[in-house]
């Protein structure tokens, strides 16, 4: 499940994202929430898991940016990768 966020990290760390329909302030604050998902994972913490299904839901705050930004295709891949996981 790390991986997958490091590959979410490496997509909306590389470009400006639209989070006008997520509820995220910018681009900015998601970035920092998704670093705070990895940080806790890394160590074994999986108390943000029903977040992160929230987030990785259909028409959840990540699919909501990936398809206003442009990359709603990776974003399919990705959430396919994080349902494995799961």
């Amino acid at each position: 499940m790390a991986g997958v966020l490091e590959d979410l990290l490496a997509v909306v760390s590389g470009s400006e994202q639209d989070t006008g329909w997520s509820g995220w302030g910018g681009g900015d604050e998601m970035v920092a929430e998704l670093r705070g998902h990895l940080a806790r994972l890394r160590v074994g913490d999986a108390s943000g898991l029903p977040a992160l299904k929230r987030l990785f839901a259909p028409t959840g705050a990540l699919q909501e940016v990936a398809l206003s930004s442009g990359w709603g295709g990776r974003y399919l891949d990705l959430a396919r990768r994080f349902d494995a996981a799961c």
